[in-house]
Order: structure tokens, then sequence, then C-alpha cells
């Protein structure tokens, strides 16, 4: 079973388009768009398990310079 999720992305100020780009380029990341409002990115990812979800978010995403705060909320069947 494969976890989605949406990663919800703040960013230094001028630094969203180049966050996109390196987040888009991580593998699990389905798309990632610059937006206005209080974020300035959101991923679409997946991952084989929500351990797998954790460690992506935390060891690739957090790491890209210029990102302040993210916040990640996984998909559920309501």
């Amino acid at each position: 079973m494969t976890v989605h999720a949406y990663v919800l992305i703040q960013t230094d100020v001028g630094k969203a388009a180049q966050v996109a780009q390196q987040v888009s380029a991580i593998s699990g990341v389905m798309r990632a768009d610059g937006v206005t409002g209080p974020y300035d990115v959101i991923a679409g990812v997946e991952a084989p398990t929500m351990n797998d979800l954790g460690r992506m978010v935390v060891r690739d995403i957090q790491q890209i310079e210029g990102i302040t705060r993210t916040i990640t909320c996984p998909v559920v069947k309501i």
C-alpha cells in the first residue's frame, strides 16, 4: 500500500521557485508547485510506508536550503 501526502512548505523570501525545482527532483515527489498564501510550495508525494514518508520529508525535503518550515498532510480515505 502506497502512502500519499501533501507537504506544505514555507520558504525564505524569494526562494520559492528554487525550492519547488529542487523538491520536484526528489524521488517520490509527484509534483511541487509554487503557490500564494501562507505556504510558498505545495508538494504531492508518495512513499511505500509512513516511515518512508517521514524519512523523505526529514532527510530529503527539509534539508533543502531556503526551506523554513514544513507540514506533512497524509491523504486519508474518508
